[in-house]
């Protein structure tokens, strides 16, 4: 009886192994595909730059001037700036600025040496200039920038009066930028769409998205920079929005 059972106790360990064997392959071919398939989804993706460009006005303004005296008497000269500014402010509410529009900086004092005749300082005094620091900020930008215009006016006047360019601002700023992203992002798709058109393919989900630097330049500007332009020079800008974003391919 020996034998009949060894060779039923053989042919059961075969049957077992040719089994095994079986389902080894089959898990490596699954464990294979699902290789593949998860390369496929790591690699195959189709990268594109959207951008969105919009026009704005800014709607606030930070305007700046300042005037000096020199007197040999440090108390004169400040009597007289004291006069200057009297007749700065009398002037600027005059043409509508707000008090509460208006900062006015501490005075400053800088002291001016009688000079060698080599042309070197001695320890002499021979004026004390100050000068007095104003500055506007206002949302009513059209009104401010017509004083600023007009406000070397007050040269005639005696006064020593120097203007400073306007700067002009956006303060809606934040509220674009999550506009402009969404139409940059709107834009990329579309191109990952024309692409993947083009050879045969569709599109999938986002697999990542990077936002680039904002470009804000006046409206006949063309300037990138690696950091984002921030101009405050112009009261029409142009405002840029650039993100890239990678799409999974069908």
């Amino acid at each position: 009886m020996s034998g009949p059972l060894n060779v039923l106790k053989n042919t059961q360990i075969i049957i077992l192994g040719v089994c095994i064997a079986f389902a080894t392959i089959i898990s490596a071919l699954i464990i294979s595909k699902g290789m593949v398939e998860f390369k496929k989804f790591s690699e195959q993706v189709i990268e594109v730059t959207g951008s969105a460009e919009k026009r704005i006005t800014s709607d606030y303004i930070v305007w700046e001037c300042h005037f000096s005296r020199c007197a040999p008497v440090l108390k004169d000269a400040y009597a007289m700036l004291e006069e200057d500014l009297k007749k700065v402010k009398k002037y600027l509410l005059a043409q509508g600025i707000k008090e509460s529009e208006i900062y006015i900086y501490p005075v400053s004092t800088k002291l001016m040496y009688k000079k060698t005749e080599k042309g070197y300082d001695t320890n002499e005094v021979e004026n004390y200039c100050v000068s007095q620091r104003i500055k506007v900020e206002s949302y009513d930008v059209p009104k401010v920038d017509s004083v600023a215009r007009c406000s070397t006016e007050l040269i005639k006047q005696g006064i020593q009066f120097f203007s400073e360019p306007p700067k002009y601002f956006y303060t809606k700023l934040d509220t674009l930028k999550v506009e402009m992203l969404k139409e940059a992002t709107a834009n990329a798709k579309q191109r990952a769409v024309n692409i993947a058109r083009s050879t045969g393919n569709t599109i999938g989900s986002i697999r990542s998205a990077r936002m680039g630097v904002f470009q804000i330049n006046p409206v006949t500007s063309t300037d990138v920079s690696w950091y984002g332009n921030n101009d405050t020079s112009s009261l029409e800008k142009k405002v840029m929005a650039v993100v890239k974003v990678k799409f999974s391919i069908k």
